[in-house]
């Protein structure tokens, strides 16, 4: 951080804070302009440069790092922030290739679809366009640093990222990085802006600047995300909870449903498309629950089930209300038996979140009726919750996972990061 930054992020008043924004504002509406017109060649050296930068600045990255992971220690982080915050060989290697997997991916800018010849002898379409300036505000993990930057800057739009303060060296190295891949690719470096102030005034300022910012993304735990949300005036791209379904339907493979269920629990915890909830129909209930049970067991997740369920699983702990709509992001997992799909699927219209539910089912009119039914950004058959994810759907990176319902549903990669205007191509037409 340079000795300004220092300054501003330790004393600074209202007005400083400000004028930092404002100014980094300024910077990025006028970078965006460049940003958009640049063609994919230029935009793809970049990313290529900053790829070989992240390797060949490696050791710089981990000693920012590492000076991080201390101050997080003599902080008290939990255990899970530290995990995330933590950088090594490993994650920059994966960095890099992420990088590269997207400067692989077809540039959406200008791409014309629709196109149709009307009877007044004009052709109407639709043209992709970037967003314009994308404000992303996020906690923990470095390599979101590099994620929304390399999204933003193929999808042809400029980005202020701000990350957590627990991370500002790990982020500082890395935007260096990213500043010497833009100006080597003769891009401007404002076109990708990390902040270095740490003051929590300028996440307010941020969302409350349409005039410089076109849409924000938080990404981070519910409190960071009905913060900004809350507070914003300028569109903001979101998901708050991961409360995640599997319902084994009674005409499940047993085999299947086992995999699936196990996989969408303990692949990972502490992650939005995480299972949190399973429901069972009764007619399978016996069936499967007790082998479920036993393989949560030796994985040390705790089961908390309705009364249905502990009459099969004695051991299960009783589950309360609240338990059906709390996303855990832990070893613990609510457990309901129900009484066929309708049942399922009101379980999950009123206790979800619209993020990832799935069915295991070998019965095709059902399967259907789910994938109809349930309104959620991702609905699976077969498959587990954990597969809701940027790269697996082929994506690339991602720079989040939206349940809104309007431009961007899901995970949201390069298109979720673009806008689409009407084009007409006429010859001297005339109304």
């Amino acid at each position: 951080m340079n000795a300004q930054a220092v300054k501003i992020a330790s004393k600074a008043g209202q007005d400083e804070v400000l004028q930092y924004m404002r100014e980094r504002g300024e910077r990025a509406r006028a970078a965006a302009r460049h940003i958009a017109r640049a063609d994919t060649g230029i935009k793809n050296a970049a990313l290529f440069a900053l790829a070989q930068l992240l390797i060949d600045d490696k050791r710089a990255i981990l000693a920012a790092n590492a000076e991080d992971m201390r101050a997080g220690r003599a902080a008290k982080l939990d255990a899970a922030m530290l995990e995330r915050l933590e950088l090594n060989d490993s994650r920059i290697e994966a960095m890099a290739d992420g990088v590269r997997q997207v400067a692989s991916l077809a540039d959406p800018i200008g791409e014309m679809t629709d196109m149709k010849m009307r009877p007044s002898g004009i052709q109407v379409g639709r043209m992709r366009v970037p967003l314009g300036v994308v404000g992303i505000i996020y906690e923990s993990r470095p390599n979101v640093t590099a994620e929304a930057a390399i999204l933003c800057l193929k999808s042809g739009n400029a980005a202020i990222l701000r990350g957590g303060s627990e991370a500002i060296n790990s982020n500082q190295a890395i935007a260096r990085c990213i500043q010497r891949a833009l100006r080597d690719a003769g891009l401007p470096e404002d076109a990708v802006q990390v902040l270095s102030i740490t003051d929590r005034r300028a996440v307010g300022l941020m969302v409350t600047m349409p005039e410089y910012i076109d849409v924000v993304i938080p990404r981070g735990g519910k409190g960071l995300v009905s913060a900004v949300s809350n507070g914003a005036k300028v569109p903001v791209i979101k998901h708050l909870d991961g409360v995640c379904h599997v319902f084994i339907d009674a005409d499940a493979d047993v085999e299947k449903a086992i995999a699936v269920c196990v996989n969408a629990k303990t692949q990972r915890y502490g992650t939005c498309n995480t299972m949190e909830t399973l429901l069972v129909d009764a007619p399978v209930a016996e069936r499967v629950l007790p082998r479920l049970a036993q393989i949560y067991r030796e994985a040390g997740v705790e089961l908390r089930g309705c009364e249905r369920t502990r009459r099969i699983l004695s051991d299960a702990k009783p589950a309360a209300q609240s338990d059906w709509a709390e996303e855990y992001l832990a070893p613990i997992l609510a457990v309901k038996i129900v009484d066929g799909i309708d049942a399922a699927m009101d379980h999950i219209a009123h206790y979800g979140s619209a993020h990832t539910d799935a069915i295991v089912t070998e019965n095709y009119t059902r399967a259907r009726r789910f994938l109809r039914e349930v309104d959620s950004a991702s609905v699976m058959v077969n498959a587990s919750t954990r597969f809701a994810d940027g790269y697996e759907y082929g994506l690339g990176a991602e720079i989040g996972i939206s349940t809104d319902k309007f431009h961007a549903r899901g995970p949201v990669g390069l298109e979720g990061l673009t806008s689409q205007k009407w084009v007409v191509l006429g010859d001297g037409n005339v109304r």
